[in-house]
């Protein structure tokens, strides 16, 4: 994958390799949090963040301390302790800056720490061999290809307030209806490159 330029990683983790609508990683926030914009744009830039951040770390930790040291088949349980970590002094922060989002948000925000779209990054960024500019760039367009999802979720629900929807496809099932014609789309732009 070196040969790969960095931009093209980014943009295709952001729109041909999304992490939510092609590989289906980090689906309960998505629709449990896409039912106002305010809430889905607060929950995708924290998890965009953490993406980054953490695509960041994992890669130094897991190359300059776990391989060295012949300990990589510790690699979950580390990179799940610095997810934890960045998601906690995340959590802090909002608390502190924006009470009205970290009550919105509730029990979603830490739950970011056991997203599995975070964890997925860090372990396609070493089984894809990314360099660490590559990781960094992955992590942050996965994290925007992410928010880019929830925040077109949120706002065709917040849109479907006022439409009528059959009794039987109200809630979950049409939620869960609109992200396979979501995910459909984003498959549209697959023949554009790929990252695996």
């Amino acid at each position: 994958m070196e040969h790969l330029s960095p931009w093209v990683i980014f943009f295709a983790a952001i729109f041909t390799g999304n992490i939510l609508l092609t590989y289906f990683l980090g689906m309960c926030s998505f629709l449990s949090v896409s039912k106002q914009i305010k809430t889905a744009v607060g929950l995708g830039l924290a998890v965009t963040f953490v993406l980054t951040v953490t695509s960041a770390l994992n890669y130094f930790i897991y190359y300059q301390i776990l391989k060295p040291f012949h300990i990589d088949y510790i690699r979950y349980i580390v990179f799940i302790g610095v997810i934890a970590a960045t998601v906690q002094l995340l959590e802090m922060f909002i608390e502190r800056y924006s009470e009205p989002l970290y009550i919105n948000l509730g029990i979603f925000l830490p739950l970011i720490t056991v997203n599995c779209a975070i964890l997925g990054v860090s372990l396609f960024m070493i089984i894809r061999k990314y360099n660490f500019i590559q990781s960094v760039l992955f992590g942050a367009g996965s994290g925007l290809g992410w928010f880019l999802a929830i925040l077109a979720m949120a706002g065709i629900r917040e849109r479907m307030k006022e439409d009528k929807v059959p009794s039987a496809l109200q809630g979950p099932g049409i939620t869960l209806i609109i992200a396979g014609i979501m995910a459909m789309a984003f498959i549209g732009f697959s023949g554009i490159v790929q990252i695996q």
